[in-house]
């Protein structure tokens, strides 16, 4: 495994566990976006705001990083994590996630794709904020 991979997958889930909007935005590329099933596609540092205006708190336990390319040669890292999410109110809102991270030349995220299933947490999710991003 390419340590530069884990390094990045390292400090990401760190920022992202203690809701550190500028540790976080400085692994993404200027002009980056966000692929989220709940907050649609957003700019990196809109949508990392908006998600940790709605948690009270996290736990992330990596479960695994892989390295690959795009079909036009772009470096990918993918990092399958657990996501214990707690939502303002404090209900749990727990998943499995995968990211796809697309890297530019200087190793910053240029786009994230978050997959994951949210038949259960887009119903806990939407009583709780009230709103949630759909594809049409």
């Amino acid at each position: 495994m390419n340590s530069s991979a884990d390094h990045l997958v390292e400090q990401y889930l760190d920022a992202l566990q203690r809701a550190d909007v500028d540790a976080v935005l400085t692994l993404f590329a200027p002009g980056a976006v966000v692929h989220s099933p709940l907050y649609g596609p957003t700019p990196a540092s809109d949508f990392y705001r908006a998600l940790f205006a709605d948690t009270s708190g996290a736990t992330l336990t990596s479960k695994g990083v892989a390295e690959g390319r795009t079909s036009e040669g772009a470096r990918l890292v993918t990092f399958w994590f657990h996501f214990d999410w707690r939502l303002p109110s404090g209900v749990a809102a727990p998943f499995d996630v995968v990211d796809v991270a697309e890297l530019d030349e200087n190793g910053r995220i240029s786009a994230l794709s978050i997959v994951y299933d949210t038949v259960n947490v887009r119903p806990v999710f939407e009583r709780e904020t009230g709103s949630s991003w759909r594809s049409t």
